[in-house]
């Protein structure tokens, strides 16, 4: 089941129908440990919403409201790599090294809800930074309790050369004004994603693929359960929040982003986020 977030109201898609909650609030829906039995009930006693998908393709906004955004790094080998690569003449190599092979993950705070890009938004680049990426990212949705009740898809935009000149400057990196885009939905069921559920990212600008890649979130290196466990430790979420779960898909030195390039992020079961850069 999918569940959307519209200027219309909340909608639920299942087997190419949609239905609408009685719940008029995102954050009161959204958090709620039983959220796949309560989609269930709304389906089983609701009629369909024969405007349903006339709401989400004029309507839709970002599947966020009051949770907070964060974020994983360095959960992928390869984004080990890549962090090394750009660190490596500020000396900060080595603390990539340490963070991927530790205990304790890298979390930081991208975005509030009210600063979150969805599908057909635009995103950012900053103007102090001269190597730009997207980071294409499973994301997971939690209760206020900590539990994984969703995932949906996030673009964790980030400034690569400002992160490069020293570790230190991660924040400025990663969080400024159209810096997290997340959508276009909830994807919410009552099984592990399969280990082979792949993220694919497209670039194209002018019209041409300029950039493509995919990875599997088998390549993940941390259980999930992990890195809601520890963000939870010891921070509330009285609304939820969503934590995007690390990029393994990292462009080399060679490729930035430009004004007016076209993003797209697929991941299996859940949809296409779309972004262009402003």
């Amino acid at each position: 089941m999918k569940l959307y977030r519209t200027k219309k109201g909340i909608l639920i898609e299942n087997e190419g129908a949609y239905y609408a909650p009685k719940e008029p609030s995102w954050d009161k829906f959204l958090n709620d440990d039983d959220l796949f039995d309560k989609m269930q009930a709304c389906i089983r006693d609701s009629p369909p919403d024969p405007e349903g998908a006339e709401k989400i393709k004029d309507f839709l906004l970002p599947p966020v409201e009051n949770q907070e955004i964060w974020a994983s790094g360095v959960t992928y080998f390869k984004s080990k790599l890549g962090r090394q690569e750009e660190s490596k003449d500020s000396g900060g190599g080595t603390f990539y090294e340490m963070v991927y092979n530790a205990e304790r993950p890298e979390l930081f705070m991208k975005a509030t809800g009210s600063r979150a890009r969805g599908h057909g938004d635009k995103v950012r680049i900053r103007k102090d930074s001269t190597w730009d990426v997207p980071e294409p990212e499973l994301t997971l949705v939690m209760s206020s309790s900590g539990k994984i009740i969703g995932y949906t898809i996030g673009n964790d935009m980030s400034s690569r050369s400002i992160e490069g000149e020293n570790p230190l400057y991660l924040p400025q990196a990663k969080i400024y004004d159209g810096s997290a885009a997340v959508g276009p939905c909830i994807y919410v069921t009552d099984q592990p994603l399969p280990s082979g559920t792949t993220i694919h990212l497209e670039i194209s600008r002018n019209g041409s693929t300029v950039f493509s890649e995919r990875i599997a979130i088998s390549q993940i290196k941390r259980e999930f359960t992990q890195l809601a466990g520890f963000l939870y430790r010891e921070y509330t979420f009285p609304h939820g929040s969503l934590l995007m779960t690390g990029t393994g898909i990292v462009p080399d030195s060679t490729f930035t982003l430009q004004s007016g390039d076209k993003i797209k992020i697929s991941i299996d079961g859940i949809g296409t986020l779309v972004n262009t850069v402003e």
